[in-house]
């Protein structure tokens, strides 16, 4: 009994984690705007040999940025709740917030100057350059991009909750998307069959427990297997 409080317990914190991303993103402009340039950095980077480490220092910067804009947005609004007048103090917070984020976006433009630098000046003495063909570095930006598009669609459907019902479902996106992924890294049918047959279950689970409807377990499939096609045509073009 204990457990299940516990399991319960777990999912309602993840629920208002994940609520206040989609809050941040719904209503705050500069969360819009940071959403966006991380898809374009993520799609980017698919066309530069980066290294694990590079990588694992591209997604720091980017998740830097985007913590401090929530801790700025979630400073501005208890100062809000506290008082309306203009106060010297408020305006202090207020300020020193911003300015965490404004630091953490200068360091996520230096990142990428340093990290792009040499191969965007390799491709402006030639149109022809290497695509990163690493399928673990394409899976990853695969499943990224997909858990942004379910919020972003989440948020403008505003249906459900982050973790449970909505359109689309964020389960049988992921699902059909890591089946995609496995299909373009195998020529074996027995492992994409596999792969394909584990994604209807799980969209079907999400139906059978009440917690999706038909549709939406269809959108999800459908956004999870365009979002990897075209993460792999664009990894595999070139």
């Amino acid at each position: 009994m204990k457990t299940g409080k516990t399991r319960q317990g777990l999912v309602k914190a993840f629920n208002a984690a994940i609520e206040g991303i989609l809050y941040t993103f719904k209503f705050e402009r500069n969360m819009k705007i940071h959403y966006f340039v991380a898809v374009l950095v993520f799609l980017g980077s698919l066309f530069f040999d980066l290294s694990k480490v590079e990588m694992l220092i591209l997604i720091f910067s980017i998740s830097l940025v985007v913590i401090s804009e929530m801790f700025n947005t979630a400073i501005e609004k208890t100062i809000d709740m506290i008082t309306d007048e203009y106060h010297v103090l408020a305006k202090i917070a207020k300020d020193v917030a911003a300015g965490g984020v404004l630091i953490a976006a200068l360091n996520s433009v230096i990142v990428g100057y340093i990290l792009f630098y040499d191969e965007l000046t390799d491709l402006s003495t030639s149109l022809l350059y290497t695509i990163r063909r690493s399928e673990p570095h394409i899976t990853l930006i695969c499943i990224v991009l997909v858990l942004i598009a379910v919020v972003v669609v989440k948020t403008m459907t505003s249906t459900g909750t982050p973790l449970k019902g909505g359109m689309p479902s964020g389960h049988a996106a992921l699902a059909f998307a890591m089946a995609t992924a496995i299909t373009f890294m195998t020529e074996r049918v027995v492992a994409y069959t596999l792969a394909y047959l584990m994604a209807v279950l799980v969209a079907q689970s999400r139906i059978e427990g009440k917690i999706h409807t038909f549709w939406e377990t269809v959108a999800g499939a459908l956004l999870g297997v365009l979002v990897a096609m075209l993460v792999f045509q664009i990894g595999n073009f070139y």
